[in-house]
């Protein structure tokens, strides 16, 4: 049966993406230049220090790499604290409770910052429901890059057979199947831009989820 879920953070149990977006365009002014809402989407699902990697060389930036991760960090930081009407992705937090409840263990994968990671899980008390948080930064590469995902499947109680991925983004939903590992792409207002093709299934609302139809995928994760 599978025993862990791997679960994405930004776009999936907490629509931060507004307030990321508001902090890189804010940061992008100061900086003198800006994006179309296509090139920015290219970005979904990526570190912000590989997204100012390849801004850096796109632009040619005369900042270092972690300097502009930092600025863009105390931005979001302060947007994110200002923002009180911020929630949980409808339907999220019951998935999680329902998982937890029938003995699955939760794995959290994002490419956020470990401290965005941890004001999340400090805001809504979720962090008593995950074994594991792994954050993007630990990794010299981003999503679609698998490494993150291998990792997290690394930290599984069973084998990466009796894993699945929650994702919402393209570069997530090819992070995953790069992986090797069963991949769930959540598509919600927020992800029109994204491409879940290459997931496994795809649904639209978390409530189309339980445990006991999350552990009826096993058959599709065999050979």
């Amino acid at each position: 049966m599978i025993r862990t879920v791997i679960f994405d953070m930004d776009g999936v149990i907490v629509d931060t993406e507004p307030v990321h977006r508001y902090a890189y365009f804010q940061h992008f002014a100061d900086l003198g230049f800006t994006l179309t809402d296509e090139e920015y989407a290219q970005f979904t699902g990526a570190s912000t220090k590989n997204v100012y990697q390849q801004l850096q060389h796109r632009f040619a930036l005369p900042h270092a790499v972690e300097e502009l991760v930092l600025a863009k960090r105390a931005r979001f930081n302060q947007a994110f604290d200002e923002q009180p009407g911020l929630e949980l992705l409808a339907g999220v937090h019951a998935l999680i409770e329902d998982l937890h409840a029938h003995g699955m263990q939760l794995i959290l994968a994002s490419s956020a910052s470990r401290s965005t990671i941890d004001r999340v899980m400090r805001r809504f008390n979720l962090g008593s429901y995950f074994a594991h948080l792994v954050s993007g930064e630990e990794f010299t590469r981003s999503k679609p890059d698998p490494a993150i995902f291998e990792h997290a499947a690394s930290l599984a109680t069973g084998p990466k057979a009796e894993c699945v991925v929650i994702e919402d983004s393209t570069n997530g939903v090819a992070a995953a199947k790069a992986a090797g590992l069963f991949c769930i792409g959540y598509r919600s207002e927020h992800s029109n831009l994204q491409d879940l093709s290459q997931a496994d299934l795809v649904i639209e609302h978390f409530n189309e989820l339980s445990a006991s139809k999350v552990a009826a995928l096993q058959p599709a994760l065999m050979p």
